[in-house]
């Protein structure tokens, strides 16, 4: 029987499914709806990521949230303000998916709409690839297009931008999972959140229990972006796309980010992680 045009997509690893994609959650407009992975598995079987966790019910598996796009609330929950600090506000935009140009069970191409106070100000086209690595590892291709579908400039922001040091988030993020015992983090030359949260890296480890996500940028500009990680609150990473200042998207300009994953059994040290993130990137 055919597959319904937005149905969820399973990505497999050599026959094993290790994420799921879902297009359309059934989420309230402050969690900013958006489609998201989750769960995304090891090859083993064990969840690295959370949807909806108690801690931040926006926080929504792996994929694209901005906190401030020309004002609009795209992360989802509060909105932090200048001089006021985290504020309900009624500005929470939401992610469409329009279709999927490319889908298979290795990856897909999609077409979204972002849409805030009924007018579309950007258009993405995500592209998404699963590969096996080792009989332990898998790598995730995440790579996303933000066109402005305005007559004008638009710029995304952050709660760093807007006054709140340290709180670059926005862009490509991915909700960990939450243990007893706070991850660890690590780059090839720091390591702890407070010597990896804010700078830039080739690549950034992240390793739990029985599990361990590397991170990399993929592309010149995205390893420009600073990471953005938490672990003591909750694991969390992403790559900041407005750290110092608001990105200025052009009207018909694109903005183009790639954010490479590896997801692996077990607790990888420095060498393991630098040797698997680069046949990851490079292959």
């Amino acid at each position: 029987m055919a597959q319904a045009p937005d149905a969820p997509v399973v990505l497999r690893v050599a026959g094993r499914p290790v994420g799921r994609y879902l297009t359309r959650p059934e989420l309230p407009a402050r969690l900013s709806p958006r489609p998201c992975l989750h769960p995304v598995t090891t090859l083993a079987g064990t969840v690295v990521t959370e949807l909806s966790p108690a801690d931040h019910t926006h926080h929504l598996g792996v994929g694209v949230a901005v906190p401030d796009v020309e004002g609009h609330n795209f992360w989802g929950g509060r909105t932090y303000v200048r001089d006021q600090g985290p504020t309900e506000l009624d500005n929470h935009g939401a992610q469409r998916h329009v279709g999927f140009p490319l889908r298979d069970s290795d990856g897909f191409v999609e077409e979204l709409r972002w849409v805030a106070a009924g007018a579309e100000l950007l258009r993405e086209r995500r592209t998404v690839a699963a590969t096996g690595l080792t009989g332990t590892a898998w790598a995730l291709d995440f790579t996303f297009s933000l066109t402005n579908a305005t007559p004008d400039p638009v710029t995304i922001g952050s709660p760093a931008t807007n006054g709140r040091p340290g709180a670059a988030y926005g862009g490509f993020f991915w909700r960990g999972r939450k243990e007893d015992r706070a991850p660890d983090v690590f780059t090839g030359d720091a390591e702890g959140e407070a010597g990896v949260h804010g700078g830039r890296a080739d690549w950034l480890a992240l390793t739990g229990t029985d599990w361990t996500l590397v991170f990399a940028g993929a592309t010149d500009a995205t390893r420009r972006d600073p990471w953005f990680v938490r672990t003591g609150e909750y694991p969390g990473v992403g790559s900041s796309l407005a750290s110092a200042e608001r990105l200025v998207i052009a009207p018909g300009d694109t903005a183009v980010r790639r954010v490479v994953t590896v997801v692996a059994d077990g607790r990888l040290g420095r060498d393991e992680a630098a040797t698997l993130v680069r046949k990851a990137v490079t292959q």
